[in-house]
């Protein structure tokens, strides 16, 4: 039989938008790790220091936040919840310098950044997505997670619902196996080294972002745009942009000019509203402003030898 849930309610002292906040953990519609039921409630697969843990989150009209939690993971994962919602992140110092960035500011002034504190549940998804199309790097992405994940547990087994491997079992997938998931020797070379850094990984979650930002670029095939990436979700940095990506500094250039701009333009479009230059780019994206697509989508490469 399983264990009860552990349970507990937060109420934030904001109109929270529990959905916006946490859409950002997803990894495309297909995440295994991440679930909505037909009753609207919020269901995650956690590995965290504690253990793995299934949690699950129902906001109520009043705004209230009823979280349950299974495993050995479940104390520490209540416990992260106001974080994951964005309860310690601090808005009052971003200054909206231009009109388009004020609108969608207003439209979205109760958005707040995540903070999961698990740097390694960021950084594998991450790694994989590296210069691949989305398509690719979701599916990659579930393989991994279903091949060397484990079931979520109490509930979430049922759903079903997924936790992503351990950095023990990252360590232990043969080359072949990365292959057959199309994700190629240079992503899976800098899974397994930051797999095997782990513990020292998790413990940049209190450090200033520079810092983490130092950290996390000094290991092999993790750049600026991953190091951004695993910060605004694992750090809730408010300044971590994700320059090198294919879509962001069109899509900004786009929303804030009318014109699509290189990384340089986004690093001058960006740099009055430091240390909050990543509220701008999450702004853009709940927005849904981009640039005008023309041509056809790029395809998927293929990793499997010929």
């Amino acid at each position: 039989m399983p264990s009860p849930a552990r349970t507990r309610e937060w109420r934030p002292d904001w109109p929270l938008p529990m959905r916006q906040v946490v859409s950002i953990l997803r990894r495309g519609g297909g995440d295994p790790t991440f679930r909505y039921d037909d009753e609207g409630s919020l269901w995650r697969g956690i590995r965290t220091p504690a253990g793995p843990a299934t949690l699950r989150l129902r906001q109520s009209g009043d705004l209230t936040v009823h979280a349950s939690a299974w495993g050995d993971g479940a104390d520490w994962v209540l416990d992260s919840v106001p974080a994951m919602l964005g309860a310690g992140d601090d808005p009052s110092g971003f200054v909206a310098h231009h009109p388009v960035v004020a609108e969608m500011h207003r439209r979205h002034a109760h958005w707040r950044i995540t903070r999961t504190g698990l740097v390694m549940e960021a950084l594998v998804p991450a790694i994989i997505e590296q210069k691949v199309t989305g398509q690719e790097a979701f599916a990659g992405f579930r393989m991994l997670v279903h091949r060397f994940g484990e079931r979520a547990p109490g509930p979430g087994a049922d759903r079903p619902l997924w936790v992503q491997p351990s950095p023990a079992a990252l360590r232990t997938i043969p080359s072949w196996d990365w292959l057959r998931m199309h994700i190629d020797p240079a992503r899976s070379r800098a899974v397994v080294t930051a797999a095997r850094v782990a513990a020292s990984l998790e413990r940049t979650v209190d450090l200033p972002g520079d810092e983490v930002d130092r950290r996390l670029r000094s290991l092999p095939g993790v750049g600026v745009w991953t190091s951004a990436e695993v910060r605004f979700r694992a750090h809730g940095d408010p300044d971590a942009v994700s320059f090198g990506d294919y879509h962001v500094a069109k899509n900004v250039g786009w929303a804030i000019t009318g014109e699509a701009v290189d990384d340089d333009g986004l690093a001058e479009l960006l740099e009055p509203y430091r240390p909050h230059r990543y509220r701008v780019q999450r702004l853009v994206e709940l927005a849904h402003v981009h640039r005008p697509r023309r041509g056809p989508r790029m395809a998927p490469r293929r990793h499997l030898p010929t």
